[in-house]
């Protein structure tokens, strides 16, 4: 397989993320229905469960490379100037980036202010 086929990674990748997303999507759900949080504590006690933040860093991981192949595809598709396209795609990975670090930082304070 050449480098230049690149096209069956970002759809393999795409598929495993959709798929992460889906089961980890229904875990929360029936966790909600059978034991909501009622208070801020229990909120916080939830999250400090080193399964669910892992899981949960996980899901957002899925979350952004999903969001990464799916606009990464889209411009590719369909933004023909090249610098339109390198500044759009530098822009989301920027921003994705930058998501990721607050969700890090968001799920590792919200387990590390219960220690």
């Amino acid at each position: 397989m050449s480098r230049q086929a690149t096209g069956l990674r970002a759809w393999v990748l795409q598929r495993i993320s959709a798929v992460y997303l889906g089961l980890y999507f229904i875990y929360l759900i029936t966790r909600f229905l059978l034991a909501p949080p009622h208070a801020y504590q229990e909120w916080r006690q939830w999250f400090a469960d080193p399964f669910l933040a892992v899981g949960m860093l996980l899901f957002f991981a899925a979350l952004l490379i999903h969001a990464w192949v799916g606009v990464r595809d889209v411009v590719i598709d369909y933004v023909h100037p090249i610098l339109l396209r390198v500044t759009l795609l530098t822009l989301t990975g920027l921003g994705l980036i930058g998501a990721g670090l607050w969700v890090m930082r968001t799920i590792y304070l919200a387990g590390a202010s219960l220690t």
